[in-house]
């Protein structure tokens, strides 16, 4: 219990000490409109206060991710919480701040824009085609994980459920921004936040061991002996790093009322849902006698499954099923916003506005179209593609990060470092999994090392600014 509450401690004193140094190496100018208030539109530019905001970023980026991810990452033991506070340190909230921030600079851009604007216009077309694959992934998990979820808390099928679901998406993608996110969102934090405090609570007053498994962080304890690298820096993204988070970032650079607000607003967001990771980690760890037993789990009622258990098992009936509506809030609060994201990267490919809503239809139509044929096919392919999209999307937005650094004069390795290494992580992933070239891991690796390697070199010879 010990290590757990100093894990959360090293993620809060982050967000006063690391997160500061990287707002200072961005360098914010506090007297800077910002695109909230010079180009309100009453629809996506729409000013909010901070903690609105807040809260709306935490519901945006927490998805399924920091709850799903880190439950199968417990199987390897508890090196998945090492990868979480210091991904998220390191990595993760630097990820989110930046591009939330370079966002902010470009007008409330999309991610495909400020990429293009720091990487060429090369990266911009790529991350167009990309992020909106990206998204509507994202979009269909986080509609089949929740219905799943509340299928197992009523009596309706799933299928209606996906329904239901994908009603509400097409509302919220083609409102105001503060007519449904901005109203509602306040509410479910409050209720993500009950969640997440009671089942720590729970976990405390159950008499269970934490970390049944020992402390011991250089030991693989995967039932199926599936390797740490590279599986446990794609399998734990959200909570940790998450490519998927500079989509939404632009939605809240388009709200907030000045710089100095970013770093709670795009760091801290992190920095929380680090927290939820760790969370949903310990629960994993400690819940089950085994990871032996935790992996028969998941293999019987997937991460859903082991969701409703454990909230059922330490807070009761009524308890239980009012976390599990908190659980099941995150993906829908995600991925409402990731068609939403989606709309806006098409309206900025194609320079259409969207104050009239026969426009956004326009472009709503078809997109919810393709979603929904996506959502028909086998739930565990779609999720091995997106997480890989998704570490693929953070390492590229590193990369566009750093080069906005380096081309301004400004100490870039705090972006630079964990690019090269989520590049190699994808690289190797990409390499050695079945959905890619199916090769040994230790020839992927190589593979990942060289790749990475070569990325540096490359960037290194961007032509910096005189200063």
């Amino acid at each position: 219990m010990i290590w757990f509450f100093f894990c959360v401690g090293l993620l809060i004193l982050a967000y006063f000490t690391y997160g500061k140094i990287v707002e200072k190496i961005f360098v914010i100018n506090p007297d800077r409109k910002t695109p909230a208030m010079q180009m309100a539109d009453g629809v996506d530019y729409v000013k909010m206060s901070n903690p609105k905001v807040f809260l709306i970023q935490l519901l945006n980026i927490a998805g399924l991710g920091p709850i799903f991810g880190p439950i199968m990452g417990a199987l390897y033991g508890p090196v998945a919480m090492l990868w979480i506070v210091f991904g998220c340190i390191f990595a993760g909230a630097v990820h989110d701040y930046f591009s939330g921030m370079l966002s902010v600079r470009a007008n409330g851009a999309s991610v495909p824009t400020v990429v293009g604007e720091w990487l060429g216009t090369w990266a911009k077309h790529f991350m167009n085609i990309f992020a909106l694959v990206l998204l509507l992934l994202v979009g269909v998990v986080f509609v089949l994980g929740p219905a799943k979820l509340l299928s197992g808390l009523t009596s309706l099928d799933v299928s209606l459920w996906v329904f239901i679901i994908f009603t509400y998406y097409i509302l919220a993608t083609l409102v105001s921004i503060d007519k449904i996110i901005g109203r509602f969102y306040p509410f479910f934090g409050a209720l993500l936040l009950f969640m997440s405090a009671g089942l720590t609570i729970g976990l405390i007053v159950s008499g269970k061991e934490f970390y049944s498994v020992g402390l011991d962080f250089f030991t693989n304890y995967d039932p199926k002996g599936l390797p740490i690298w590279p599986l446990l820096f794609v399998t734990i993204s959200c909570g940790a790093i998450s490519g998927f988070h500079a989509t939404q970032s632009p939605l809240m650079a388009r709200c907030i009322q000045d710089e100095k607000s970013g770093r709670m607003i795009f760091y801290g967001a992190m920095i929380l849902e680090g927290i939820i990771g760790l969370i949903w980690c310990t629960l994993g760890l400690s819940f089950y006698e085994s990871p032996e037993l935790l992996g028969a789990a998941i293999a019987a009622g997937s991460p859903s499954g082991v969701v409703h258990e454990i909230s059922i098992a330490l807070l009761g009936s009524v308890g239980g099923i009012i976390a599990v509506l908190g659980v099941v809030i995150l993906p829908i609060t995600s991925g409402d916003t990731a068609f939403r994201s989606a709309r806006l990267i098409i309206a900025d490919f194609f320079k259409l506005s969207q104050k009239e809503i026969i426009k956004r239809l326009m472009i709503a139509v078809p997109l919810f179209a393709i979603g929904i044929f996506v959502s028909t096919q086998d739930f565990n392919i779609i999720w091995r593609y997106f997480g890989w999209a998704n570490q693929t999307t953070a390492a590229i937005m590193l990369w566009a990060a750093s080069a906005y650094l380096y081309k301004t004069n400004k100490f870039h390795w705090i972006t630079t470092i964990p690019a090269v290494f989520m590049t190699a992580v994808v690289a190797t992933y990409l390499a050695n999994a079945k959905i890619g070239f199916g090769l040994e891991l230790n020839v992927s690796t190589a593979i990942g090392v060289v790749v990475s390697f070569a990325c540096l070199v490359a960037f290194l010879k961007i032509p910096r600014n005189k200063a």
